[in-house]
């Protein structure tokens, strides 16, 4: 039952707008139903995700080698930021070295949790799927900022060059390249973004996000 009322309350979302919610809930609750339909949304009750996510500690991330196990739809969680990760693909290519910066070229689908929709992406057979988030990163010991560098739906869609917290979190983790055979593969991750990690809409509405992202070195 509480599964259920956990879908019912995203669900009502796609016809309750966020500014009205804002306008009447206080930010305690707002909090409280994101952090219901990131439940909801680990639980595999809801049209993004139909199927439960086992959550693994940062102790177990890294005694596998900093990798996720997709077969078990396995997603790390980081307890400082909220931010849950799955390492889909490491990438070809290096890490990016401490003092070192790099564009990074980004194709992505973002889903707003709280309506269970895909809110923008520049990914698959879209009418954005020629564009792509250019974004230049630095890596300051270990410490990533970024900005976006090019018109993306991203920089388009929020009108901010800041690019959110939760797409740095990878960098420490992901390879950055150019596949030069058949066999290389670039950087690919999923995320599940709380507000406060999030893009200024998702920060200043309450809302969570799931990002499925590639990341690639730029030219």
């Amino acid at each position: 039952m509480k599964k259920t009322f956990h879908y019912i309350a995203c669900a009502a979302a796609a016809v309750i707008t966020l500014a009205a919610c804002s306008e009447t809930e206080t930010y305690a609750e707002q909090k409280e139903y994101e952090y219901e339909c990131i439940n909801n949304f680990l639980y595999g009750n809801t049209e993004t995700n139909k199927r439960p996510i086992t959550v693994i500690t940062e102790a177990t991330f890294k005694e596998q080698g900093e990798t996720t196990d997709t077969a078990r739809n396995e997603f790390v969680l980081f307890n400082s930021s909220g931010i849950y990760m799955q390492i889909v693909e490491k990438g070809c290519g290096e890490k990016l070295k401490d003092g070192e910066s790099a564009d990074v070229l980004c194709r992505y689908y973002e889903y707003n949790l709280n309506g269970d929709s895909l809110q923008t992406y520049n990914n698959g057979a879209f009418a954005y799927a020629t564009t792509y988030e250019k974004m230049s990163v630095r890596n300051t010991s270990g410490t990533f900022s970024a900005s976006f560098t090019a018109t993306g739906r991203m920089l388009s869609a929020y009108g901010n060059q800041n690019v959110p917290s939760g797409w740095l979190v990878p960098l420490t983790y992901i390879k950055l390249g150019r596949p030069a055979s058949n066999d290389d593969k670039i950087a690919h991750v999923r995320l599940i973004v709380p507000h406060d990690q999030g893009q200024v809409n998702a920060s200043t509405r309450v809302y969570a996000c799931y990002y499925d992202i590639t990341y690639e070195r730029g030219l």
